[in-house]
């Protein structure tokens, strides 16, 4: 029965869309006036977390009458939270929401069609697999694996379904980051030659919660189930509430901040991942009892593989204890730059005439304009907790739940951002250079396969 509900909703959304906006010329808001409560998706909430309440639900709640979702059921381990939770959700909707011990009640239900899945970063892909496997798409949080085992299982569960599935990777869904791609796609850029990326803050309360942590007790909460897979760790209320500060339950800043911005990288340049890694840092100022650093530079070598002749350097940096949280993504060739904070491409360090003319060359200099030239609509900033990204990126999830096609951000942006990242962190773990093996798919370090 639930099998042919789904069938139906999603062959219904087709063909009436199909008719009414294509016969009769049904603007995208009039549609979603017609659609009837047969046609409904229904969303499952696995984790009310900070991110989800702050960012993914005013979003979601952008969208959702037009396109006709609703939240019926939230899962989540802590019985303070799961209460909160279901309480806000059930504000903002007008009815009841099955509250959900955990994910095993939580597709119990039989009736949910899509999650939003916003727990903690170890656990992305594997509830992921899970939210496949019981037939449901998805929007997942980034980063979406922290270990190669936990990507290569999520990504076959994936493949092998049916689903749809968005990656939190809200960059993805911005204007201004579309008018890059092209830019460079098109060769009007050049030759990428380096990537700066960065992400500083100064919050000394940033991931962690002690007055909350303080409201945690064991009997509130499984413990077991939050650790899933992970080494056996004796009750931790910290690991549990602060766990990206504690690895293996979070590499920190490169799950957190340069998944979002290495993203880009692959997005641009159809590169899946780097040639190598080399990470430095340490934890210089919050000496917390955290594990994971709060300074970090990570240099990376992008091209073709066994090409040194090709290729760029990318370099990422961070920093917890000064900043003001204004991610940088520049991006040079010999012609200019293309800058992501400022929205613009320059001539900027490009060759000049004068320097060119010492070599018997040719100046090479970029064009000054601005990527919202190219656009309608542009987001303002790289900054991915704007509302605009992250509401425009849950709408483009919502569009591909009812037409069947590819989300901005597939299963595949995932994988391959956290390629990224576990190279980056087996080079912090290792103090070794990272490479991949394509052929087992696994990160080396030293000749010998990187495990946590």
């Amino acid at each position: 029965m639930q099998e042919s509900r789904r069938k139906f909703i999603k062959q219904a959304a087709i063909a009436t869309a199909g008719v009414y906006t294509g016969a009769m010329g049904f603007s995208a808001k009039s549609y979603g006036k017609i659609i009837g409560a047969n046609d409904r998706v229904r969303v499952g909430i696995v984790g009310f977390s900070d991110r989800f309440k702050d960012a993914l639900l005013p979003s979601f709640m952008n969208h959702h009458k037009e396109m006709n979702f609703d939240v019926v059921a939230l899962s989540d381990l802590w019985r303070l939270r799961r209460e909160e939770g279901t309480g806000v959700l059930k504000s903002k909707f007008g009815h009841d929401i099955t509250a959900c011990r955990n994910n095993d009640e939580l597709y119990g239900l039989k009736d949910i069609d899509a999650v939003i899945i916003s727990s903690p970063d170890f656990a992305h892909a594997l509830h992921t697999a899970e939210a496949v496997n019981n037939k449901c798409d998805v929007y997942c949080e980034k980063p979406f694996a922290e270990t190669m085992a936990d990507a290569r299982m999520a990504l076959k569960a994936v493949k092998a379904s049916k689903q749809i599935v968005q990656i939190g990777s809200q960059r993805r869904s911005g204007d201004n980051y579309h008018a890059a791609e092209k830019f460079i796609k098109d060769g009007k850029f050049g030759n990428i030659t380096m990537v700066e990326l960065s992400w500083n803050v100064n919050q000394p309360g940033r991931w962690r919660r002690p007055a909350l942590v303080e409201k945690l007790k064991q009997q509130d909460t499984d413990w077991k189930r939050f650790l899933l897979n992970r080494p056996f760790e004796e009750w931790d209320p910290r690991k549990y509430l602060e766990f990206r500060l504690f690895w293996p339950f979070s590499s920190g800043m490169p799950g957190q901040w340069m998944s979002h911005q290495i993203d880009t990288v692959h997005w641009f340049t159809g590169l899946k991942h780097p040639r190598s890694v080399v990470a430095n840092g340490g934890i210089y100022q919050w000496k917390d009892g955290r594990r994971n650093w709060d300074t970090t530079t990570a240099v990376f070598d992008y091209g073709k593989e066994n090409d040194p002749s090709n290729g760029f350097q990318v370099v990422f940096t961070s920093r917890m204890h000064n900043g003001d949280e204004n991610p940088a993504e520049i991006y040079y060739s010999n012609g200019g730059e293309l800058n992501l904070i400022t929205n613009t491409v320059s001539p900027r360090g490009g060759l000049t005439a004068g320097a060119a003319k010492a070599m018997n060359m040719q100046p090479n200099l970029l064009p000054e304009l601005k990527l919202t030239d190219l656009v309608e609509k542009v987001a303002a900033s790289a900054n991915t907790g704007g509302d605009k990204l992250t509401s425009a990126h849950m709408r483009n999830w919502m569009e591909c739940v009812r037409s069947r096609k590819e989300t901005h951000a597939p299963v595949e942006a995932g994988y391959y951002h956290s390629i990224a990242n576990i190279m980056t962190n087996a080079s912090v773990r290792t103090g070794q250079k990272a490479t991949f093996d394509e052929k087992t798919q696994e990160v080396m370090v030293g000749g010998k396969v990187f495990k946590y």
